[in-house]
């Protein structure tokens, strides 16, 4: 399809243009205008911004069903989400967790397609139980190291794009599991990212010791949703320690979400014998986010309840400093990643309107210019994953495309009703196809999988 996208302000941080300009789309790629284009289709854009896809560079994506499909319900799967907020690239698999083996996710996302571009990390958890590792606070053996170091490195060659772990959920994991399941990535260009092992006042010693596995790896590093790490007044000496490795390995990112509470099972580790000494609060902080006690806060009779029968039961927990967030995000090294994860609907509402807020909170509020919160939602994950050709409006770049007005965009989801959809997003366009008008869901099968290069 010929799309003609009229009159636009046209944002693209990756090339400096920041002017009215027309857009023109042929095969799924930007092209040059000339006299010969015949569009199929004119958008109108005056008065709308037009700048590349949102890359959602760290998200949890949907299952495969048991029939081998992707899920692909029209309002509760995270995809459709991502798509309906300006999300055209999502990278599943992080914090060391995959729904399903991540190489095979990626095949069927190219054999039946996905609303939106889809990129895996190999997730570590994922690994360890594929070798019989099951236990998370115990060592893993040579013979166990040995395949799952095996099985990432098959992961890579296949395309994935790294290795993610969640060192807070597998305590067992020391330094040397750590830079061994991840070493196929110094040889076939992947990345790591990891969910650190602790948080609050321990978030020090262990961003040292994720970085220090980069740096010795040397390979680039992302260090996840940092305003639930950080964000209890460490905020300002994390940065701080982050940039003093920056000195030393530039490709260091870290994502944040713009919300100031978190969410995560109840039979997590966070929540392990210490928690509420460690965030300073009772156990009224935590909400349920599905199940029988939906949209109740815990007392230590539902706390002890749910986590002993329902440890997979999704929990909103607010103990985040909103400064704090607000504070990484006025940190030029910080991306936003929407840690988007639902079960069956339910969750946070990060996975339906973090982008939109993120928008609606940092520019509007004159905080942020919308050039630059766009290059943090564009050109800035797309160099952290290599991606020549997302995150980036230039001739030959893929059409991957959202038009916003920026009046109006603004999220609309919440912890009661966290799937609604924003406002203010016209279109979203991915591979050259129209995916979404008006948060209607035109096409969800639009998307390709993303792999390494």
């Amino acid at each position: 399809m010929n799309i003609l996208i009229r009159g636009g302000h046209l944002i693209d941080p990756a090339n400096s243009i920041n002017s009215i300009q027309d857009l023109y789309v042929s095969h799924g790629k930007i092209v040059a205008p000339s006299e010969g284009f015949v569009p199929d289709r004119v958008i109108d854009a005056s008065g709308k911004i037009v700048c590349p896809g949102f890359i959602d560079i760290h998200m949890h994506e949907d299952p495969i069903e048991p029939d081998g499909k992707l899920y692909k319900d029209a309002e509760k799967a995270i995809f459709n989400c991502m798509l309906r907020q300006g999300v055209t690239t999502a990278i599943g698999g992080n914090c060391g967790e995959n729904k399903y083996h991540p190489a095979d996710y990626l095949d069927i996302v190219d054999a039946q397609g996905a609303a939106v571009n889809v990129g895996m990390m190999a997730g570590h958890e994922y690994l360890r139980h594929m070798v019989g590792a099951v236990d998370k606070y115990a060592p893993i053996s040579a013979e166990q190291l040995q395949r799952m170091s095996d099985e990432a490195e098959s992961c890579l060659i296949r395309g994935c794009v790294g290795v993610s772990f969640g060192i807070r959920y597998i305590p067992g994991m020391d330094m040397h599991e750590l830079l061994k399941t991840a070493d196929g990535c110094k040889r076939h260009g992947g990345r790591i990212s990891a969910h650190i092992r602790s948080d609050a006042e321990e978030v020090f010693d262990s961003a040292r010791e994720f970085l220090d596995a980069g740096l010795e790896l040397n390979v680039p590093i992302q260090i996840s949703h940092i305003g639930s790490m950080a964000g209890f007044g460490q905020m300002e000496r994390f940065l701080k320690l982050v940039d003093t490795y920056r000195m030393i390995k530039p490709e260091i990112g870290c994502d944040c979400y713009p919300y100031d509470a978190f969410s995560t099972g109840l039979g997590s580790t966070t929540y392990d014998e210490g928690w509420m000494e460690r965030y300073g609060c009772d156990y009224s902080v935590v909400e349920l986010a599905e199940g029988k006690y939906k949209g109740q806060r815990c007392t230590k009779e539902i706390f002890d309840e749910v986590r002993r029968d329902h440890p997979e039961c999704m929990t909103i927990c607010y103990v985040m400093q909103q400064d704090e967030v607000d504070m990484a995000f006025l940190h030029p090294g910080v991306m936003l990643g929407s840690d988007g994860t639902l079960s069956e609907g339910q969750g946070h509402p990060r996975a339906a309107g973090a982008f939109p807020r993120f928008i609606a909170r940092y520019v509007k509020s004159g905080k942020l210019s919308m050039f630059e919160a766009i290059r943090r939602l564009t050109v800035s994950p797309a160099d952290q994953l290599n991606l020549k050709h997302k995150g980036r409006l230039n001739v030959g770049a893929d059409a991957d495309i959202v038009i916003f007005d920026p009046q109006r965009i603004e999220d609309r989801a919440t912890f009661a009703q966290p799937l609604l959809p924003p406002v203010g997003i016209d279109y979203v366009i991915v591979n050259g196809v129209i995916a979404a008008k008006n948060s209607e869901i035109l096409s969800c099968s639009s998307g390709k999988s993303i792999r390494k290069q």
